[in-house]
């Protein structure tokens, strides 16, 4: 306790000459909050009917103070350090695996290419049984990460059960240096075209040699006619990485992101320091509501500037920029420090964390503003990136989801590359993966209800008060039972859709992650319908027109 107090009382000595220095600001508040939020944090510490863990206390304290700012200013405790370092440098020591939780057994997820793990056999779908000493459950699961990763170079047990095999397969795993991919894909879409596709999934640190080097190889290949750049479901990263990729189209000396602090001296222009590698071919930037922060910055920075069409549907909506300063005992915290504005000058932030507040007094409101690009077109502020041209997602079928959501897809996925790794993927026939599929959901006595029989039961229900009822109950039952039937139906009237999913699946167990890319995107209709990011690019007058609003 004295260290704790000599601690507090090293932290509070200089707010309080800066504030005797300054009467009357904000350092006076500062230092008098300090001292009642350590008075009691000590008083009920010592004090309380039950013994109180000291850290775990000062730690519910901190998030709950948190809270009441925005949800991405946050204190980072020691075990999640390797997150924020994955996150910027996006490499980490570890054998190349992701692990989720499937039927109350934790399962590997991904497999990634190259890696000691695919080098060994381990396969996707294999349930983690023990790691070292260690036996894996999901209530351990937080703790895997920090079980398999470590110093590249070093090793580690795992230990996995396989399908339906009674016995367990043991593995020692090299660990090494794993650099995460932000370009996931890249390639011609259509292949024989000369309209080039590159999905991006991140925006660490790399990031920008990586779509530089998707833009070099694609050049060897052919002259790049046009470009798609897929950032559908990026949920963003550094704001120097957007920058970087934003540098990689717009003419060097163009601004590509404004941020501004609280204050005056806090405003910065992040302007274009290099020619670019793609200056003049016609460019679609795929968006969803998935895309954001650094993902709206690359994608408003195009849009304002009329360098790229933006196309699907509304973005994410995050306009705010998080720094991380490191804290001792190897903790950290990231507040949320500045707005950032596209070069038309618009904010994309959605929600208004300040209203209402007692705690946050407002220096700008989240307003719809009208701004206007480069050529003139008008473009708002105030609700994430809406795109030029809208292009509507499908959604998967409600049996689709629950086939996904209940592990039926995975498991059978996993069954099927088990019994069948010796044939080729494109031996896999449609009719026959369905029969397969069906089958398989028979002998797992899969049941399915879905939302309009139990909104049917829930409307009967609720007019079993009626007088009528009674004489009426024969209808329902009749009701119900023919709602049943459409149900049950529900399998075969998604039968394309269902199988589509199955093939993709399939794909990245037998082709990993490009395999199942180029299949989702056979199946993709923001890239192959009528009205699509293809159809589009493709079509020189339809996409200057769209472009040039005219």
């Amino acid at each position: 306790m004295k260290r704790v107090k000599k601690l507090l009382l090293i932290l509070a000595f200089p707010l309080m000459v800066a504030w005797m220095a300054v009467p009357g600001d904000i350092y006076l508040e500062i230092a008098k909050n300090i001292d009642i939020f350590t008075r009691i944090y000590k008083d009920v510490t010592l004090n309380y009917v039950d013994n109180i863990n000291p850290g775990e206390f000062l730690r519910a304290g901190i998030r709950g103070m948190l809270s009441a700012l925005d949800p991405y200013t946050v204190f980072i405790d020691e075990k999640k350090q390797d997150d924020v370092n994955l996150m910027t440098t996006g490499k980490y020591g570890g054998v190349g695996i992701s692990v989720g939780v499937r039927n109350d057994r934790v399962v590997i997820v991904e497999i990634m290419d190259g890696y000691s793990a695919q080098r060994q056999g381990i396969f996707v779908g294999d349930i983690m049984y023990m790691v070292d000493s260690v036996l894996i459950t999901p209530k351990n699961y937080d703790d895997i990460s920090s079980l398999v990763k470590g110093e590249p170079g070093t090793f580690v047990n795992m230990t996995i059960l396989r399908g339906d095999a009674p016995d367990t397969l043991n593995f020692t795993l090299m660990r090494e240096e794993i650099i995460l991919k932000n370009v996931v894909y890249y390639g011609f879409y259509p292949e024989n075209s000369g309209n080039a596709y590159i999905k991006l999934t991140g925006f660490s640190r790399p990031s920008g040699e990586e779509v530089k080097n998707a833009i070099m190889e694609l050049k060897k290949k052919r002259p790049v006619e046009s470009l798609i750049f897929d950032l559908r479901g990026n949920p963003g990263g550094l704001l120097d990485a957007a920058v970087d990729i934003s540098s990689k189209f717009l003419r060097k000396g163009q601004l590509v992101v404004t941020t501004k602090g609280r204050d005056s001296s806090s405003v910065r222009n992040y302007y274009v320091q290099q020619e670019p590698l793609l200056p003049d071919v016609p460019m679609i930037i795929l968006i969803n509501g998935s895309s954001a922060s650094a993902s709206e910055i690359v994608a408003g920075a195009l849009q304002d500037h009329d360098r790229a069409l933006v196309a699907g549907t509304k973005s994410f909506g995050k306009g705010l920029v998080q720094t991380i300063s490191p804290l001792s005992y190897n903790t950290s915290i990231k507040i949320t420090t500045s707005r950032y504005y596209t070069p038309s000058g618009r904010s994309i932030q959605i929600v208004d964390y300040a209203k209402d507040s007692k705690v946050i007094k407002a220096t700008e409101n989240v307003l719809t503003k009208e701004f206007q690009t480069d050529n003139k077109r008008n473009v708002y502020s105030g609700g994430g990136i809406m795109p030029d041209t809208l292009m509507e997602e499908k959604k998967a079928a409600e049996i689709t989801r629950a086939l996904w959501a209940k592990g039926y897809i995975f498991k059978f996925c996993n069954n099927y590359h088990n019994k069948n790794k010796s044939i080729s993927f494109n031996d896999i026939k449609r009719d026959k993966l369905f029969a397969e599929f069906t089958d398989f959901l028979k002998s797992e006595k899969f049941e399915y209800e879905s939302e309009l029989v139990k909104d049917t039961y829930a409307s009967i229900e609720n007019l079993k008060t009626n007088k009528n009822y009674v004489s009426l109950q024969g209808k329902f039952d009749a009701l119900i039972s023919e709602v049943k039937d459409l149900s049950k139906n529900e399998i075969n009237s998604f039968r394309e859709e269902i199988v589509n999913e199955l093939l993709s699946e399939l794909a990245y167990r037998y082709s990993g992650t490009e395999g199942k890319i180029k299949k989702q995107m056979e199946y993709d209709t923001q890239l192959n319908s009528a009205n699509s990011a293809v159809s589009i690019i493709t079509d020189k007058t339809k996409f200057l027109k769209l472009l040039n609003n005219k």
